[in-house]
């Protein structure tokens, strides 16, 4: 067994695939509309799904936002150097809400970006 996809729940899918590959650099896999549904699916990610992790976009075409609620936590990324990552992000246009430095009570340095809709990404440093 693996992990295939974390799916989220967008009000502008366009932006949100604009802030996936933009933003944090993953591709654009690939995107279908289900007109009987009234519903739009885009997976990105840095690789083929066949042997990455990806995220799935979920658009429902009548609803614009949504609330994250309580219980989400956030989709982490493993990036070569935090601080450096945190700043092109930022260049790009990327909201960063926890600047890059050590996590609470430990060593290992992250960040964390929020995308369109408010999902929280935490950017970890490679151990």
């Amino acid at each position: 067994m693996r992990i295939l996809h974390t799916m989220l729940r967008v009000g502008d899918l366009d932006r949100s695939i604009g802030f996936y590959t933009e933003v944090l650099g993953m591709k654009l896999l690939r995107r279908k509309d289900y007109p009987d549904g009234r519903f739009t699916l885009a997976f990105v990610g840095y690789g083929d799904e066949a042997d990455n992790t990806v995220i799935e976009l979920t658009h429902n075409w009548d609803t614009d936002s949504y609330d994250t609620g309580t219980g989400y936590g956030h989709i982490a990324l493993e990036v070569d150097d935090v601080y450096e990552a945190t700043e092109q992000i930022r260049q790009r246009g990327g909201k960063i809400i926890r600047d890059a430095g050590p996590m609470n009570a430990g060593t290992t340095i992250i960040a964390f970006v929020s995308d369109p809709d408010g999902y929280p990404i935490e950017l970890i440093g490679r151990k």
